[in-house]
């Protein structure tokens, strides 16, 4: 498990070899956008060690500008639920025809059934790091965020936890429903908790709403 009080050998960094490499390939490739839970409960010491994980992440300025919010209230649960069923039903507006039926079949969060919802934002203006590295490009507060955000997901797939991203919602009605600061920028809303399937294609293209896009289609030389 990921574990703050785990401590590396003194003797050097460690060797990482094809075994590992080929073990790394596949947490990359069955790391799923998981929407379908079971109802088990994760150990509370579980979540802290993969928040504390993704603390290790890259910051601009060594900022640091994650903050964490655990959603447990029932009431603050289900004031999201109703943020984003709002949201959902906008945004089916914007498809029409065959497109918005498939997408009004799509299962697009797990908030009902995950045992843990955890907010992710980003401090925008901590003055941790001095503002080292942000002034020509503010956004890398964010960006150091996402880094935490998908460092944290792939700690929990190798837990055999999975991680659901809820981005249909309305991010300033979600600082006043969880009351946290105006200011922090809402960057990620997840659902967390032992999946009810495990599948290597994403959900979106095994559902039949977008394929992969190889590698080669989105590389440009220069």
């Amino acid at each position: 498990m990921a574990d703050e009080n785990k401590s590396r050998p003194a003797s050097g960094p460690p060797v990482f070899d094809d075994d590992f490499r080929w073990a790394l390939g596949d947490l990359f490739a069955w790391r799923r956008d998981v929407r379908r839970f079971l109802s088990d409960p994760v150990d509370c010491a579980v979540i802290d060690g993969l928040i504390s994980t993704a603390t290790l992440a890259p910051s601009v300025g060594n900022s640091q500008p994650w903050r964490f919010v655990t959603i447990d209230a029932p009431e603050r649960r289900a004031a999201v639920r109703a943020n984003f069923e709002a949201a959902n039903a906008e945004a089916l507006g914007d498809y029409g025809g065959e497109q918005a039926r498939l997408y009004a079949t799509l299962k697009l969060s797990g908030l009902d059934q995950a045992p843990v919802h955890l907010a992710i934002f980003a401090d925008i203006n901590t003055r941790d790091g001095h503002g080292l590295g942000k002034k020509t490009m503010p956004e890398t507060l964010a960006y150091s965020v996402v880094g935490a955000v998908n460092t944290l997901w792939l700690a929990a797939r190798a837990e055999g936890i999975g991680v659901g991203w809820v981005s249909i919602l309305d991010p300033v009605q979600i600082n006043s429903v969880l009351d946290v600061p105006e200011d922090w920028l809402l960057v990620a809303y997840l659902c967390i908790g032992y999946p009810q399937e495990e599948h290597i294609d994403p959900e979106l293209e095994r559902h039949g709403w977008q394929d992969r896009l190889p590698a080669d289609t989105i590389t440009i030389r220069r």
